[in-house]
């Protein structure tokens, strides 16, 4: 099984996207500087995963997420992810 696995930087709030059979191990391998492409946006969160049976397939997503349509799409699963990190801050100040 394969994930495309999409990362945001807390340092300059871009957006990293890969695949890996193992998306926590590929975060900490980004967080550890142990990719050059990403080791001066560090530190990163993961905000989402889709997997996949085949690496093709998850690297023709990755794909099509770099081409405008598909960058489109990638800020809309962003958008979706602030709301629910919003929600959940929201949540825990009325406990």
């Amino acid at each position: 099984m394969y994930y495309l696995y999409i990362l945001e930087s807390l340092k300059d709030g871009k957006l990293y996207t890969g695949v890996s059979n193992n998306p926590v191990r590929r975060l900490e391998e980004h967080n550890s500087g142990k990719n050059s492409a990403t080791r001066y946006r560090r530190p990163f969160i993961l905000i989402h995963t889709e997997w996949f049976d085949s690496r093709s397939g998850a690297l023709r997503r990755e794909r099509y997420l770099k081409t405008p349509k598909g960058s489109f799409e990638k800020f809309q699963i962003w958008q979706q992810f602030e709301s629910r990190q919003k929600e959940t801050i929201q949540l825990g100040e009325r406990a």
